[in-house]
């Protein structure tokens, strides 16, 4: 029999313990021969990335030996980090960005030498012993620079350059004679989702490059993922039609064609926010298998290349990643609203699935789960948004007559990026307790095509809090939620919309600010490279248009804020460093208005530790406690808060 209590006093079996004694991180999944290959960031072991393998007899196995962590700093969020050819893995380590090789068994020996290097994005080329990979050089001060070099694998001091002179590389990729190297390259200001270029050149006898042919892209075209066909042609992902399709090439020469295989109003290929990420792979010379979203939803097909013929798989994942295939089998990091994160092996002639390792061994009763519903929602200038709601869902507990639940609104990171409907622990932590949750698909989000993503194009901070504040308004008036307790939450430049609603807007009563952005300026003249002109195509021209940088900042207006704030942020944080949020809490400590701020010395931007990860979600939740006036079910560590 189901209790009434009030919301967020709700008891749930979805705890911070559970969440992080009992959930992993899983991405990079890597075939070599028979084997598959993939990392787990475990946050019981500080966040260290481990390699794992997998035989085909089912044995699975830690390859990554403590203390060595697999993780690459280039552009500083990596991905990419390691690569597995005839049972030799290289890695990239963590602390000392040097590459190291292993076989499986034995001790990780350094390749390359110590240097301030680092390295992502490898291939191995076989005619000529060496690895192909990026470089990021930060022996020199300033700004790194980045290129493509092999490191030769005798001596792993001999590295030679092959391509340099733009401000960024990705995707290095032989044909599979070796006789062609591809990859893309773009300069500031761009993103990768902005414009990229796609090169092809000869690989010369000596193991240079030949004549450099550029194949696709420009400042206004999207590249992602070059890749070779088994029979040398090569293909690709572009925007150039407003949504990232496949496209392929008929022959590099000076006249090449580039055909698309399939024109759709769908998403192909995704932000490059890392390295190494793939939505496509051969199965047969004239067939890929790819994965492609649709109104946010994740599909999973077989593209015929010459018939050019689409056949969609019916799987239970809506989110789809890390694409591999071997033969018959496929291999992809799968999820969706009730199942968790997991890398998945699927038998394309039969079509049954296995689940080699679920990001989760909990098992959680449905009665504890709320799934999400896709709502639209008018915004500003006659246009549509989009956003993911998840109202409160116990099968213990009912709400009093008459009261609705307070409201929780995540404004995802990026801010080029995309909220997913996977199933995650910690939004079920909040809609067990007795709140809804709005995970909003702001403009500018990915997954709805080029012209939705460039929304944001000049209207960061305008745009995006619009949508946020338009989707709990629209909420609130449909009757689903209470909108005297609605808060807004984000990290990194989810954390910058966080706080530009709170002091622009006047809809929200509290926030919480995950390592984000409060001082513009700041983060135009102190940050690392790959986003150092990211605010360029966001905001505008700096200083050129230094006026608009400080109306935009939040730092900057901190007496139109009139609510309460928690702060989290990481001291290691190179990305958003902490004296944004710091400044930001010595305002508001002046000011009077209550505020928290929780730092933790040993993370980065984004948080990786078990202990921190549980301080912060749990931490949150006690802020809204106190602000609300409600009585957590949990026994929660107390979040000193200041002026309350």
């Amino acid at each position: 029999m189901t209790q009434i209590a009030p919301l967020g006093s709700w008891k749930s079996p979805i705890t911070t313990d559970l969440i992080v004694a009992g959930t992993i991180g899983l991405s990079s999944i890597t075939i070599d021969g028979n084997n598959v290959y993939w990392i787990e960031g475990r946050p019981s072991e500080g966040g260290r990335n481990v390699i794992v393998g997998r035989t085909p007899d089912g044995q699975t196995t830690d390859i990554t030996p403590p203390p060595f962590n697999v993780r690459t700093r280039v552009h500083e969020y990596g991905g990419g980090a390691f690569l597995v050819a005839d049972n030799t893995i290289y890695f990239s380590n963590f602390a000392d960005q040097r590459l190291y090789r292993q076989t499986p068994g034995t001790e990780p020996q350094p390749l390359t030498p110590e240097a301030n290097l680092r390295y992502a994005d490898a291939v191995i080329d076989k005619h000529r012993d060496r690895l192909i990979c990026i470089q990021e050089d930060h022996t020199k001060g300033g700004e790194p620079v980045n290129r493509i070099v092999s490191i030769n694998l005798k001596n792993g001091e001999d590295i030679q350059t092959l391509a340099e002179g733009y401000d960024f590389y990705a995707s290095p990729r032989l044909s599979p004679d070796g006789s062609q190297l591809c990859w893309i390259s773009w300069n500031h200001p761009n993103m990768p989702w902005d414009g990229t270029e796609l090169w092809v050149a000869p690989v010369n006898t000596d193991g240079s490059l030949g004549k450099m042919k550029l194949v696709a892209g420009g400042k206004e075209e999207s590249i992602f993922q070059p890749q070779w066909s088994p029979d040398g042609m090569l293909c690709f992902v572009s925007d150039r039609s407003k949504w990232w399709n496949l496209y392929q090439v008929p022959g590099v020469t000076e006249t090449a064609n580039v055909d698309p295989l399939y024109p759709l109003d769908a998403e192909f290929g995704m932000p490059q926010w890392v390295f190494g990420m793939s939505t496509y792979s051969f199965t047969e010379t004239n067939k890929i298998l790819c994965t492609f979203a649709q109104n946010g939803i994740g599909h999973l097909a077989t593209l015929h290349t010459t018939k050019k013929h689409l056949q969609e798989i019916e799987i239970p994942y809506t989110s789809i990643g890390s694409l591999k295939t071997k033969g018959d089998r496929a291999y992809l990091l799968g999820s969706s609203s009730t199942k968790p994160g997991a890398i998945i092996e699927i038998n394309l002639s039969t079509g049954d699935i296995n689940v080699l390792k679920s990001s989760t061994n909990l098992q959680i009763d449905s009665g504890y789960l709320s799934i999400p519903q896709a709502i639209e929602f008018p915004t500003e200038n006659g246009k549509t948004a989009y956003g993911l709601f998840y109202p409160p869902t116990n099968k213990d507990y009912t709400a009093p007559l008459g009261e609705k639940p307070p409201l929780l609104v995540k404004s995802h990171g990026g801010p080029t990026a995309a909220t997913s409907s996977s199933l995650s622990l910690k939004i079920q932590y909040w809609t067990s307790r007795g709140f809804a949750l709005f995970d909003v698909n702001y403009g500018g989000s990915t997954g709805y095509g080029r012209d939705y993503q460039q929304r944001l194009k000049n209207n960061w901070g305008i745009v995006d809090v619009d949508d946020c504040v338009n989707g709990a308004k629209y909420l609130a008036k449909q009757g689903l939620v209470d909108s005297n307790r609605m808060t807004i939450s984000g990290g990194s430049a989810g954390g910058y919309t966080t706080l530009c609603a709170l002091i622009f807007r006047n809809v929200f009563k509290a926030g919480a600010s995950y390592y984000g952005v409060s001082d513009l300026e700041a983060l135009a003249t102190d940050t690392h490279k790959f986003e150092s002109r990211y605010l360029d195509g966001l905001i505008g021209l700096y200083p050129e248009e230094k006026e608009i940088y400080q109306q935009r900042s939040p730092i900057n207006f901190t007496e139109s804020l009139s609510c309460p704030v928690i702060f989290f942020q990481g001291l290691e944080d190179q990305v958003v460093p902490p004296n944004q949020a710091e400044k930001m809490v010595e305002v508001l400590k002046e000011k009077g208005l209550p505020v928290a701020y929780v730092a933790f010395p040993e993370e980065q931007h984004g948080f990786r530790r078990s202990e921190n990860i549980k301080r912060a979600l749990d931490g949150e939740f006690y802020f809204y406690s106190r602000v609300f006036g409600f009585t957590p079910a949990d026994n929660l560590e107390v979040v000193e808060i200041i002026n309350l």
